[in-house]
């Protein structure tokens, strides 16, 4: 594999940090993780000796048990960090946490946390490799690495091509991160959604807003629908559920606006029958289960990249 940039070594907090030459390696070796993923046997030893923390302050599914599954499959040690059997609830501060955590020779610590910046103050305090895997509502690097991986994988080259994004843009890290990702690739962004859930900078983004979901799917490419995250908000952000799908749900109807095949891409999990409709969220135009698939080569790919290098075992396939 021809290299012309190099992440080992390096904390991966926000894409905007990535260069084009830093993301064409990510997904250049990802593709061999994929492919490692569908031999019959997944493990390699790349990472053997290596230990790396999931330090995770709020729920997940997806992005834990995918960085936990990538770290085993490249042959590294894995410890989950559970908040709720911590030192946490004896009074320990985060900074404390941090540095109990670097003294026991981690390489690796995977951070999600309720506070932006969380991960910014994570990579100034220690010295192993800080992967970002969700600060507050700022950013969540890895996601919108696997939905652009997706996206290529299904022959979409972003410049210039309609991208909608629909939801609760206020408190989505998400949003924010495929946003300044997709521009670095000249595309062209639309967002949609009720106005208590759009934040005030938006237009500052260099983004196209919507009040009516019909306008924004209007010849899309793209339709990237968010979770409405009620355990963010404060009551009152739209009137009712059933309301909000009426208005702003996608639908099997509403993809026809759209370009013919357009792309669902939805980070999880589904609130089916309120962002996202019954059947329309696993229908033919829905990558939601190929993005769960390649968060896992991604996350093996960034692994591999900032804790050994850019240069694979010649057998490592």
């Amino acid at each position: 594999m021809r290299c012309t940039t190099s992440l080992y070594g390096k904390d991966v907090l926000d894409v905007s940090a990535l260069t084009l030459a830093d993301i064409d390696l990510i997904f250049q070796t990802a593709d061999r993780m994929k492919k490692r993923l569908k031999q019959k046997i997944k493990k390699s030893s790349y990472l053997k000796g290596k230990a790396i923390i999931n330090l995770f302050y709020e729920p997940s599914t997806r992005t834990r048990t995918s960085f936990e599954l990538a770290g085993k499959y490249l042959g590294a040690d894995v410890i989950n960090f559970t908040t709720s059997a911590s030192s946490l609830l004896k009074g320990e501060s985060f900074r404390d946490t941090l540095l109990t955590l670097q003294s026991m020779h981690c390489d690796a610590v995977i951070l999600r946390h309720p506070v932006e910046g969380a991960a910014a103050f994570a990579a100034r305090e220690l010295s192993p490799v800080v992967i970002n895997a969700g600060d507050g509502a700022h950013a969540h690097p890895t996601q919108a690495l696997l939905d652009l991986f997706t996206l290529r994988e299904k022959g979409l080259r972003l410049n210039g091509l309609k991208m909608v994004i629909v939801g609760d843009i206020l408190h989505s890290r998400v949003a924010r991160s495929n946003i300044a990702l997709w521009t670095k690739y000249g595309a062209d962004i639309h967002v949609c959604g009720p106005g208590s859930l759009l934040p005030h900078d938006l237009a500052a983004l260099g983004v196209t807003v919507h009040d009516h979901i019909e306008d924004a799917l209007k010849d899309a490419y793209v339709i990237n629908a968010l979770r409405i995250q009620l355990e963010r908000q404060q009551k009152g952000m739209f009137p009712s559920p059933r309301e909000y799908a009426r208005l702003f749900g996608i639908t099997d109807q509403r993809l026809k606006l759209a370009k013919p095949g357009a792309v669902i891409l939805h980070p999880g999990p589904l609130n089916r029958g309120l962002e996202i409709a019954w059947e329309t969220a696993y229908n033919s135009q829905s990558a939601v289960l190929q993005q769960v698939e390649n968060g896992v080569a991604i996350r093996m790919a960034l692994l591999a990249l900032t804790l050994k290098g850019e240069n694979l075992d010649e057998n490592f396939d």
